[in-house]
């Protein structure tokens, strides 16, 4: 023993002095570091599998500006190679089915509006390749032969080069929209553009839409979705649709489900398609889930894969042999890759665990590709082989690496009902578990999504500010089966509410919070719940409500959600007693005693600015401590890096505020 002391004592030292540099290097989140995190997306495998490209977008803070750029990487992980650098971004890189080329989107150059650039995979410069005049190139694919693309391009707006603009002269029933703004009738059709000729012909013609073309794997036929009803503004249908690939050819309906139809994929053989489908036939459609479906492409009744499984399924893809379907399937906080058996649907867990995917593409090996994130590692690309999973990208390396992320774990509460809801917390980096701490609840959106063991930057932003944060799953929610996402129809603000003060009950009788220092906030549904909750109980100290509403009965032809008024809760002429009921938060402001701020973007068509100033006007009106910031040019959601700063800045500032003190 005497000999190994001074080996030991010096392995202690060397130990002691790295684990404490290890530790001392890495600091807790802050709000620029929204400046840091780079967002990957589109992943596409080049057709001989070696390579992979994808879209990175990341933020120069001088500029105040996000930049997109294509990137490939290579199959083995081993290579990794940016393959455009202009300021101007590009986008949809997709590869020649020849592989000789990849393409993308882009205004460079001081384009006017986006055009296809192709880039020679052998080196050089990329070349503009489309010159559409008119239009706004919305998205396109390859054909089979590399030798045409189909474009799907929206009729352009009103171009006069009048100083003055003229009207706008409305006559939908659908009149606005985000981002969108007000809704004219400017139709989105297809094209198929010769590579070798540029020549560009019109495949479809008409008032109606036509998006999402997959070419039949012969290159005969283009699939599409489209919802031809006599008034598409009044429902929410959509079909699949089939043309031949060439000038003034026929269309043909595939399917006719009264609901919505769509995101597709030919199976190898060109025989089926495999496409999701509503559970719900109806017209308006809000609290559902897709269900996995199978059809030949010469029509017929389709086979139904995962109607038994009572759970959300997305982006379907065929194997290589046919024989099975891969999906992503969500379940009840996390998203997990599935194969689905097309002879029985039987389900087969392809890869699960506390993470969430997003993505998934065919290997022509037959392996997949995925994306996906993990509570501590924000969205990578990755192989999956035989079921496990080999990291592609490590562009989250670095900012990973800087920083002593929150802990994030799973727990249940009972809601006063009984009901049984699945909750996420984040606790602070290095904090005992015994501490009671400030806690904030951070209500998801939607209301039909869910949140799942994935990178959060809001929440862990908020552990980083040396908060537990809790994310509540309230009825409403998806991936807890259909009758769970449908409690809450036509009765806002009452069992979502009852849900999120059991979580609250759950943390505070646990130990996990101080029961004097709790606050909460949301954004869209999550600020609307957020209005709700404090409106129903004053156990909370501070609020920030972003992009909500709370007076319900003057939305109705505000913002863009006149379908769900009308048919959830019926023309307020007809049914105003529920709109005044469901507008409690407004018109009981007077009991409301939490601080709240209130947040929204200026141009806003979701949840218009006008939910958040009659809140606010009505704390100033009350005396209720309150403050209003409205983000100038941003729709629903906050896109201006230097914007998205602002906000984390602003939730840390007046959540410490009142619970710090």
């Amino acid at each position: 023993m005497k000999k190994l002391a001074p080996f030991l004592a010096v392995f202690l030292f060397s130990f002691t002095i790295g684990y404490a540099q290890s530790t001392t290097t890495k600091r807790n989140l802050k709000p620029s570091d929204i400046f840091r995190l780079q967002n990957l997306s589109d992943p596409q495998i080049s057709p001989d599998g070696n390579w992979v490209s994808y879209t990175l977008s990341s933020v120069d803070s001088a500029k105040n500006k996000r930049n997109a750029d294509i990137w490939m990487v290579s199959w083995d992980g081993k290579e990794s190679v940016q393959l455009t650098h202009s300021p101007d971004g590009e986008s949809q890189g997709r590869w020649s089915p020849d592989g000789k080329y990849v393409s993308f989107v882009s205004s460079r150059n001081g384009l006017t509006s986006s055009q296809i650039w192709l880039m020679d995979r052998r080196g050089g410069e990329a070349k503009q390749l489309t010159d559409l005049k008119k239009g706004n190139l919305m998205d396109y694919a390859w054909s089979p032969d590399s030798k045409k693309i189909v474009l799907v391009i929206q009729t352009p707006a009103d171009t006069s080069k009048n100083k003055t603009p003229k009207p706008i002269v409305l006559d939908r029933f659908q009149f606005k929209q985000d981002v969108e703004g007000y809704l004219t009738k400017k139709p989105i059709h297809l094209y198929l553009f010769d590579i070798a000729t540029k020549k560009l012909d019109t495949l479809t013609k008409g008032n109606f839409d036509e998006t999402n073309p997959k070419w039949s794997p012969d290159g005969n036929q283009i699939a599409f979705i489209s919802n031809r009803t006599e008034d598409p503004d009044r429902n929410e249908n959509s079909d699949i649709w089939l043309i031949d690939a060439k000038p003034n050819a026929a269309m043909k309906q595939l399917t006719t489900w009264t609901g919505r139809d769509g995101t597709m994929d030919w199976s190898p053989d060109g025989k089926q398609i495999a496409y999701l489908r509503s559970t719900s036939p109806e017209n308006y459609i809000m609290y559902d889930q897709s269900i996995l479906c199978v059809i030949s492409k010469d029509g017929g009744e389709p086979k139904l894969l995962s109607t038994a499984l009572d759970r959300p399924v997305t982006t379907p893809r065929w194997s290589k042999d046919g024989s099975t379907i891969y999906a992503l399937v969500a379940d009840d906080r996390i998203r997990y890759v599935a194969r689905f058996n097309i002879s029985d649907g039987k389900l087969n867990k392809v890869n699960t665990g506390n993470k969430s995917f997003t993505t998934i593409e065919r290997h022509p090996s037959g392996n997949l590709l995925v994306t996906m994130s993990e509570p501590l590692t924000p969205l990578e690309i990755y192989a999956l082989e035989s079921g496990n999973l080999r990291r592609l990208t490590k562009h989250q390396q670095d900012f990973v690496s800087k920083l002593s992320l929150a802990n994030v774990e799973g727990f249940i509460s009972k809601s006063k009902d009984g009901t049984m809801v699945s909750n996420i917390l984040y606790r602070p980096s290095n904090t005992n578990k015994t501490e009671k701490l400030p806690t904030i609840f951070m209500i998801h959106g939607g209301p039909v999504a869910q949140d799942e063991f994935s990178f959060d930057l809001t929440r862990q932003m908020l552990a980083g500010a040396g908060y537990n944060v809790v994310a509540v799953n309230y009825r409403g929610s998806s991936g807890r089966g259909l009758d769970f996402c449908k409690a809450i129809w036509a009765d806002w603000g009452n069992k979502e509410v009852i849900d999120i003060l059991g979580a609250a009950d759950y943390v505070v009788q646990n130990g996990i919070a101080d029961a004097d220092k709790l606050g909460i906030g949301g954004w869209s549904y999550g600020g609307i719940l957020t209005d709700y909750t404090i409106a129903t109980d004053t156990r909370f100290k501070a609020a920030s409500s972003g992009a909500g509403v709370a007076m319900i009965s003057s939305l109705y032809g505000v913002d863009q959600y006149i379908l769900q008024y009308e048919n959830e809760l019926g023309s307020p002429w007809k049914n105003f007693d529920k709109y005044v009921a469901l507008s409690y938060p407004f018109l009981k402001a007077d009991r409301i005693k939490t601080p709240t701020q209130f947040m929204v973007g200026e141009s806003d068509f979701n949840v218009p600015s006008v939910g958040s100033e009659q809140m606010y006007q009505a704390f100033r009106s009350l005396g209720i401590p309150t403050e209003l910031i409205i983000y100038p040019g941003q729709f629903h959601g906050i896109t201006n890096p230097g914007f998205q700063k602002d906000r984390f800045e602003r939730y840390i500032a007046w959540f410490n505020k009142y619970l710090k003190n």
